[in-house]
């Protein structure tokens, strides 16, 4: 593995140093010290550029190392950044602690390390700025989200199987109808009249004339979802349906809900848990307004990810964008229906606050997958703890970068 190592290190830094000699002129025109990035003020130089970029490259980056070293060197300045602001600092020894276990990847000490890739041509301060900020991440990715990020012991349970619900999945059909303060009297009268329907075509055709869910046009027919997906509150309402049966009208936040049961089955082999659900909601003003429905629509048509939402949501009032990570039990009735409809990444237009004058856009993020029976409580805990510090830190970098004035020449 080390002679392997070296010998790619060495061929890399040949062709480095042809690519230099071939192009003087480059050079001369633009000092490697001048500016390349500018993020908030920190200035990041060609040469430090051109160091990552070489640095990836012996590293076998999979990606475009050009791209990616501009990416990472923004990225590391705004971390150092947050890190001045927390005052986190990395001491020496565990720096040259950390620069030991990256040598130790290629069978290297950090010495044997650094040797090789200063006669490839990167710097020694490269590889320690490398490592550092790697460090001092860690530090304030902890020091901001480590108390948000630990999982109660009623989540452990969750994510261990104790108190599941058994393997079951259900076929369901749904009719929901915003409440707003004049039309209580008229949605409660629908809503106890299709309580009585027992025909599927039947329910189907009231949804498709008065449901507000993005299941409307299919005659509001849900895809079958795991029983456990559900909230806790709807579970025992649906177990207590036969095929064809309709739930009582079900008081969801600014709105009615009615489910009827298609069919129920058994899920073959472990019955899914999870202990957090990651979702974001962002607001639009004007309730379920053709206009609005086309701006949420657009919206949706212009991001692929929860994070996409912060950038559109800098400038927008306080509160437009709420992105939580909760456990199932704690997730608002009406928000969890619709989350168990959706796949990470997939949106919902379903839902409104504010008396219905907000429409709300949402969408899911992610779910935290629960450990196995086996797996100690500890282990389940540090598991469940590192998947949110990573996704608070991904969250929090994204912010960052939404949120800085990046300049380049």
């Amino acid at each position: 593995m080390q002679e392997l190592v070296i010998k790619t290190l060495r061929g890399l830094a040949l062709g480095a140093t042809l690519a230099v000699t071939l192009s003087p002129a480059a050079l001369q025109a633009q000092s490697l010290f001048s500016p390349a990035i500018t993020i908030n003020g920190d200035v990041v130089s060609r040469y430090e550029l051109d160091q990552r970029t070489q640095f990836l490259r012996l590293l076998g980056a999979p990606s475009d190392p050009d791209k990616l070293a501009f990416e990472q060197l923004v990225e590391d300045r705004l971390k150092f950044q947050a890190a001045a602001e927390m005052g986190v600092t990395v001491s020496p020894e565990d720096l040259r602690a950390g620069m030991e276990e990256f040598a130790a990847r290629a069978d290297m000490s950090a010495d044997e390390f650094i040797g090789e890739l200063s006669g490839a041509g990167v710097s020694e301060e490269s590889f320690r700025a490398f490592v550092e900020v790697g460090l001092v991440w860690r530090d304030v990715v902890r020091a901001r989200f480590l108390a948000q990020a630990r999982p109660s012991e009623a989540e452990i349970d969750r994510a261990i199987g104790s108190g599941g619900s058994g393997g079951l999945r259900v076929l369901l059909s749904e009719i929901v109808m915003p409440l707003t303060p004049t039309n209580q009297q008229a949605v409660m009268a629908k809503a106890e009249e299709i309580a009585q329907i027992k025909s599927i075509d039947a329910f189907s055709a009231e949804a498709r004339q008065v449901s507000a869910t993005n299941t409307r046009d299919r005659g509001g027919r849900m895809d079958w979802v795991p029983l456990n997906e559900l909230p806790p509150a709807l579970r025992p309402a649906i177990l207590a349906l036969s095929p064809g049966d309709v739930t009582p009208p079900l008081q969801l936040s600014n709105a009615i809900a009615l489910f009827q049961l298609r069919d129920l089955a058994e899920i073959v082999g472990q019955a899914p848990s999870y202990a957090a659900i990651d979702y974001a909601m962002f607001f639009l003003a004007g309730g379920r307004t053709a206009d609005t429905l086309e701006t949420g629509q657009k919206l949706i048509d212009s991001i692929d990810t929860c994070d996409d939402l912060y950038g559109i949501a800098k400038n927008q009032p306080p509160g437009t964008l709420q992105r939580q990570s909760l456990p199932p039990s704690e997730i608002p009735s009406d928000v969890a229906v619709e989350l168990a409809k959706l796949d990470p990444g997939e949106t919902s237009l379903a839902l409104t606050r504010n008396n219905g004058q907000s429409l709300m856009l949402l969408m899911l993020c992610g779910r935290t997958s629960a450990g196995n029976e086996d797996a100690s409580r500890e282990d389940v805990a540090n598991a469940l703890t590192a998947q949110r510090l990573e996704a608070f830190a991904a969250s929090y970098l994204d912010q960052l970068e939404a949120n800085a004035l990046i300049v380049t020449p």
